[in-house]
């Protein structure tokens, strides 16, 4: 298994493959995937247009200033007049307005950009806060290696212990014991939480509240409705090329549910008289109406004038640890939607779509083998990013070797991202399917015991192997080299640090795996999705897991499965 996405050298391919098109409210024949964007050229499907035959019709999006020929809704055209799903900012003033970045000092930061495959993003942009621990992440094959390259040398063992780094992160609780994933809260300029939701505020404070709410659930309904002049009317001039970015990539994504609920009351900023702050949660879906929402926490700036409607100066990226900040805030996207996978990418990378899709429709297959408390995702979102991407998107700061990882998002949803610098061509599907596995079997609050790490990751290995031979999967010899040496024979002791060394990453992804497979040939499968579920939904200590889904102790079960590793590895 591989974690982590290969951005190609040089220029940016846009538009050399030619996937197909389908209505932008379809999700697409089988084997037909929709294919839309932001920002990125070539025209855009129209709603009421009869899809385009297989493999013919670019992906819907335009640079800025390039509007597509004979479209509605070209990307990049802010007329109204033309208006449904625009993708992008014509104003070359306002090029490069990062998407929830609404103040006009910021032009030109833009994340995402339509430059060169090294300059996708801005640079000078980090991630605003550092991202948390992650219990693991996959090694990186090494930067330069495109993806999906047929033909050529046959690549070197893949050091994909660029480990797939869960998403789901401990974050870390009193006296040091790994805790549950936590959404955190939005905070504003000044660093102070946002209003409390329990915040009563004064009758004055509660009549503004509902008047932004009111807007906000205007601008909503325009946003379905795919009224892009509706979802900028509520919003200043200054901060509608960053609303159209995001507006744009809301629609490429196919967004089914925008529920906006504003949390507490707004706060008058200090600093900008007759300006006011409210911290607002929205539930969304994307392509499958009434999904379970998944939510995001973002602080919006109004302007207050008499007794006019508020107006909408800026919506912030949300900085909630450990999600961050999600692509479609900061980013132009380009979008295929495929029957159980949505794949996302910048512009620049758009190329990569069709052949990402088709190896993402094949992994959820396998991924949906693994849902263990709950049906499987209704689609599986992944995003494949780039350099600057992959230090924004959802806080960034993962470790070096990481190449993907998976995050909660709520609602039961896991976003799957990948590292667009770090994967050998041969690595996109184990990685894949580990991902995946991931987002189909992990619990929406992450898991809280560490000393799991070995039964998550070693579930996820199990499946990204895809039921190859024991002696054929590549981590063994990281494995081999563990077991000889720096492994205290321990399953709950296995998980690595963030600084470890790509072969004590490997080594441990490899015992994990080596461990669950032992328990799969001893006891089947659904057994050991039991006692996965036992432990990482219902949180019991693995002797009492053990003891209910297998009938014997945990203690002897531990030392056959370390037995049987050191037998394989040893």
């Amino acid at each position: 298994m591989t974690d982590g996405d290969e951005r190609p050298a040089g220029p940016a391919a846009s538009g050399d493959e030619q996937p197909a098109t389908v209505p932008r409210d379809g999700d697409g024949t089988a084997g037909h995937p929709s294919t839309t964007g932001t920002g990125d050229p070539g025209p855009a499907a129209e709603p009421n247009e009869s899809p385009a035959a297989a493999s013919h019709g670019p992906l819907a999006a335009a640079p800025n200033g390039a509007p597509a020929v004979n479209d509605d809704d070209a990307a990049g055209d802010l007329d109204p007049a033309n208006d449904d799903d625009a993708a992008g900012d014509l104003d070359p003033a306002n090029d490069g307005d990062a998407a929830g970045d609404l103040d006009p000092a910021n032009d030109g930061d833009a994340v995402g950009g339509l430059g060169p495959a090294g300059d996708a993003g801005s640079a000078g942009h980090p991630a605003s806060e550092p991202g948390p621990p992650h219990p693991a992440g996959h090694p990186a094959a090494g930067p330069g290696v495109p993806l999906l390259v047929a033909g050529g040398e046959p690549p070197a063992r893949r050091r994909w212990r660029l480990w797939a780094v869960l998403g789901l992160v401990l974050v870390l609780v009193a006296c040091g014991v790994p805790g549950v994933l936590l959404l955190g809260l939005v905070r504003d300029a000044a660093g102070r939480p946002a209003a409390g939701r329990d915040d009563p505020g004064t009758a004055a404070e509660r009549q503004l509240r509902a008047r932004m709410a009111a807007q906000l659930d205007r601008q909503a309904a325009a946003l379905l409705d795919g009224d892009r002049a509706g979802f900028l009317a509520v919003a200043e001039p200054a901060a509608r090329p960053a609303l159209t970015r995001r507006y744009a990539a809301l629609r490429a994504l196919r967004v089914t549910t925008w529920r906006p609920v504003a949390d507490g009351v707004p706060a008058a900023d200090d600093r900008r008289p007759g300006e006011w702050r409210l911290t607002v949660t929205v539930g969304y879906c994307f392509v499958v109406p009434g999904c379970t929402p998944g939510s995001v926490e973002l602080g919006t700036r109004w302007r207050v004038a008499g007794d006019a409607e508020p107006r909408l100066t800026a919506v912030e990226e949300s900085r909630a640890t450990p999600a961050g900040a999600r692509p479609w805030e900061v980013s132009d996207l380009a979008v295929a939607v495929g029957k159980r996978a949505v794949v996302a990418t910048t512009p620049a990378l758009r190329a990569k779509l069709p052949g990402l899709l088709a190896q993402a429709e094949a992994a959820a297959t396998v991924a949906d083998l693994y849902a263990v408390a709950a049906p499987p995702p209704d689609r599986y979102l992944v995003y494949y990013a780039g350099r600057a991407e992959w230090q924004r998107w959802y806080g960034g700061g993962r470790p070096k070797w990481t190449a993907g990882y998976a995050v909660g998002v709520g609602g039961g949803h896991h976003d799957v991202v990948l590292n667009a610098q770090s994967l050998t061509p041969s690595g996109v599907d184990d990685l894949l399917r580990h991902e995946l596995t991931h987002a189909a079997s992990l619990p929406d609050g992450g898991y809280a015991d560490r000393s799991s790490w070995w039964l998550v990751e070693g579930l996820a290995e199990y499946a990204g192997a895809d039921g190859q031979p024991v002696d054929r999967y590549e981590g063994l010899p990281e494995a081999r080299k563990l077991v000889r040496g720096g492994w205290n024979g321990r399953l709950d002791a296995l998980a690595p640090a963030d600084d470890a060394s790509d072969d004590r990453v490997g080594g441990a992804y490899g015992i994990g795996y080596l461990a669950v497979h032992h328990l799969v040939d001893r006891y089947g499968e659904q057994r050991v999705l039991d006692f996965f579920r036992a432990v990482v939904h219902e949180r019991r200590s693995m002797a009492e897991a053990a003891d209910e889904v297998f009938g014997e102790p945990w203690s002897g079960l531990h030392d056959d499965c370390v037995a049987y590793l050191r037998a394989v590895a040893g």
